[in-house]
């Protein structure tokens, strides 16, 4: 069965760069997905006053920033079809403009609606962080974080970062598509960053998907006091695998989410591309 990506763009008050969308076009065409592209525009509220007009002419910077959203997700998007079509990958793109608090919760409603989302994660943006944290947390889909600074190659070494939670098992059953494609799998364990019960969960975890005919070994990474997302980043780079796949770990306290440790530093500093699933 093929999987139907969701691939949204961000355009205010940050857009996402080229780079970033290149990359999860090339990962669809590397994991046999469709795309659906949707350009997330801005609707600013006029909040000027006889004041604002005179000082900053309030008026006309709303347009111009919504006039800069609206031409730069056409562009985007045009890109994003462009790159498609260029490499085989079946590609339908649209937009949608929505007030600027909800532009995530937005994106996380399309997203709902497919298989799997591919956000781009850029280091100094924080949209597209943002975008990102609402995606994973809201739409009830895994979703595949896409960094800018590396080029993706197939995803033929998977790792996963395994604590036996119900958060990583989620993530696990999320990724069998891709981890049915993989020659490798390293199933990652850091034993002493916090308690995990089953002192060889890594190895039940391996045995178990050896037994359904896949290629896993456990490993153990020893944190060395570093932040648990360097650590299981880190690890996945020096095991030479092509993506890491994990839980996101968070917990929502009203309208926004208190975020785990490891979920935190892979949003803030992504080195590889990452499966999260909540």
């Amino acid at each position: 069965m093929k999987t139907h990506a969701f691939l949204p763009i961000a355009t205010y008050p940050e857009t996402i760069g080229e780079a970033a969308l290149g990359n999860a076009v090339e990962i669809a065409a590397k994991i046999g997905a469709s795309l659906r592209v949707v350009a997330i525009k801005a609707d600013i509220p006029d909040v000027s006053n006889a004041l604002s007009k005179f000082l900053l002419d309030t008026p006309q910077l709303i347009r111009d920033a919504e006039t800069k959203s609206r031409i730069e997700g056409d562009r985007l998007a045009h890109f994003v079809e462009d790159k498609a079509n260029a490499i085989g990958v079946e590609v339908s793109a649209g937009s949608v403009t929505a007030p600027i608090a909800a532009l995530a919760d937005v994106a996380a409603v399309h997203a709902r609606y497919l298989d799997l989302s591919l956000v781009p994660v850029e280091y100094s943006n924080e949209t597209s962080r943002m975008m990102a944290e609402v995606v994973v947390f809201g739409s009830g889909r895994p979703v595949l974080l896409v960094p800018d600074r590396l080029k993706p190659s197939a995803f033929d070494h998977v790792a996963i970062a395994w604590d036996g939670s119900r958060a990583a098992a989620r993530a696990v059953a999320d990724a069998r598509a891709i981890l049915e494609r993989a020659k490798r799998i390293s199933v990652l364990t850091v034993y002493d960053e916090k308690p995990i019960k089953e002192k060889d969960a890594g190895e039940r975890l391996a045995a178990a998907l050896r037994e359904s005919g896949l290629p896993a070994q456990a490993l153990v990474l020893d944190s060395e006091d570093c932040p648990i997302a360097e650590t299981l980043q880190l690890g996945a780079l020096e095991h030479n695998a092509n993506l890491l796949v994990m839980g996101g770990y968070g917990h929502s306290r009203l309208r926004d989410f208190v975020l785990g440790g490891a979920t935190t530093g892979v949003l803030a500093d992504l080195r590889l591309p990452v499966l999260l699933s909540h």
